[in-house]
């Protein structure tokens, strides 16, 4: 059976067996709540730990989170990335929003089974959101909801200067370069990007980090059918 603590070690990342337990129980939910809403097209357990746990975790190599206050995971679904992150990471204050209340509904019960004091879960669009919470997080991530010249306009504007959006993304050249005109236009720049491989011969893995250099102009972002009828960039 994949041993999620010895693989993380091997990225130097410590995980004590509580937690292990609450991974265990995570998977457990996730599979048995999966049967009559769906949440992922991944079930085997295996799978599970190195596709959406492991690969979640991968995002705390990217910059430290123990210098980090606030989270924000937008269409965060079953969790991903936010929920592993904040089992491993109890003083980080988690915000995770989605479109669809079904989804929130399960991850407000996944935070009660877990007992996950510095997680909340709201039903809202970002683009909503931002009304209200605009530059209000030092760290923004989105997990393959959208394009990234989509994706950066509805983060951007949540992130405060100095923070940082970090996309867990396919490797696609063309897309992130195309992307890098929006980026730039919504006050941000681009950081790194981070390949990793997946144990037991997964797949890859990429993870683009960018900086908040300066204040998002108000006009972002727009209606979500205007982002997507005409994309920055």
């Amino acid at each position: 059976m994949f041993n999620l603590k010895a693989e993380l070690l091997n990225i130097d990342i410590n995980i004590s067996d509580e937690n292990v337990c609450k991974f265990n129980k995570y998977y457990e939910f996730l599979v048995e709540t999966n049967k009559h809403l769906n949440l992922t097209a991944i079930t085997e357990y295996e799978d599970v730990m190195i596709k959406h746990f492991y690969d979640s975790i991968l995002l705390a190599k990217t910059i430290d989170l123990t210098k980090i206050n606030s989270f924000l995971d937008i269409g965060s679904g079953a969790g991903f990335p936010a929920v592993p992150l904040a089992i491993l990471y109890p003083n980080v204050k988690f915000t995770l929003i989605d479109a669809l209340n079904k989804r929130i509904t399960f991850l407000n019960n996944l935070i009660k089974l877990l007992d996950l004091k510095n997680v909340v879960a709201i039903h809202s669009r970002a683009e909503d959101f931002a009304k209200d919470n605009r530059e209000s997080f030092d760290v923004v991530s989105a997990r393959a909801v959208a394009r990234l010249n989509i994706l950066a306009e509805l983060a951007l504007p949540l992130c405060k200067v100095g923070g940082y959006f970090i996309a867990l993304k396919g490797k696609d050249e063309e897309e992130i370069k195309s992307g890098l005109k929006a980026i730039n236009i919504l006050g941000a720049d681009f950081l790194k990007a981070y390949e990793f491989n997946l144990p037991l011969a997964k797949g890859e893995r990429n993870i683009l980090v960018y900086k908040k250099t300066k204040t998002t102009d108000l006009k972002y972002p727009r209606l979500f059918s205007k982002i997507k009828e005409k994309p920055l960039g």
